[in-house]
């Protein structure tokens, strides 16, 4: 790290303005993903910031979700994120002035690309219970065994949440080791706060009104509130297809 700013000493506005007004240089493209990602460095000050870079031009048109809309889902689950105060979702912004034009910019996250969900310890795994609640919220169509990240100090991040928010159930997740379970109440509590600001007006609602539908957020509001009326972990659905492809 020595060559990068460390981003987990930043705090997440500092990163955001740095992801905001740094100079950007494209350095490389990562070439496992269906869209088109790179890796860029900010420059802020002596040091760069290593950031993901996914512009609008290189998503793939998908048959479910609207054109040119994965930019914005990833930057409404990051909001989520923050608000429900579980800061897994490193920080992320939409910028119109990148090398390939308008995209999302996250903070990159050091981590060991080996460490996926399928290598997990059953201990691990029961760390994982905010993060599967979140994609329920989310109606995460994508939670990969590789879009979950552990930097150098243990800590969880979560990662790639362009295909979220549809109105339409479309869960397919790896995540589904706590079936029948009751979701814990420290997790409950931060949910029925979420619902608070998401009935009332506020920053967040305005926020998310512009990176999603009418439709989506009526939807989300809706998922939240079943959850919170049933806080049983779910089982998956038989009718549909519940994991992503490929599962990595």
């Amino acid at each position: 790290m020595d060559d990068f700013l460390d981003p987990l000493r930043l705090t997440t506005q500092q990163s955001i303005e740095i992801l905001a007004n740094g100079e950007m240089e494209l350095k490389g493209q990562f070439v496992w993903g269906s869209n088109y990602t790179f890796l860029v460095y900010l420059q802020a000050g002596e040091l760069p910031l290593q950031a993901v870079y996914k512009p609008v031009i290189g998503e793939r048109q998908l048959l479910d979700f609207p054109p040119e809309s994965l930019a914005p889902r990833e930057k409404a689950a990051f909001l989520i994120s923050e608000t429900l105060g579980w800061h897994f979702v490193p920080a992320t912004i939409i910028r119109n002035d990148g090398p390939y034009g308008a995209g999302m910019l996250q903070v990159f996250i050091p981590h060991n690309p080996e460490k996926t969900y399928f290598s997990l310890t059953d201990a691990e795994k029961q760390r994982l219970k905010a993060t599967a609640v979140f994609d329920l919220i989310l109606n995460n169509a994508d939670r990969k065994g590789s879009h979950l990240l552990f930097d150098r100090t243990g800590k969880l991040w979560v990662i790639d949440h362009g295909i979220c928010f549809h109105e339409e159930a479309k869960l397919r997740t790896v995540v589904w080791d706590f079936v029948g379970q009751r979701i814990p109440e420290t997790i409950l509590n931060d949910v029925k706060e979420l619902s608070v600001l998401l009935k009332e007006k506020s920053d967040l609602q305005n926020e998310l009104r512009e990176l999603l539908t009418a439709e989506e957020m009526q939807a989300l509001a809706a998922r939240i509130e079943n959850l919170l009326k049933d806080p049983i972990f779910p089982y998956p659905p038989e009718n549909v297809r519940p994991f992503p492809y490929p599962l990595v």
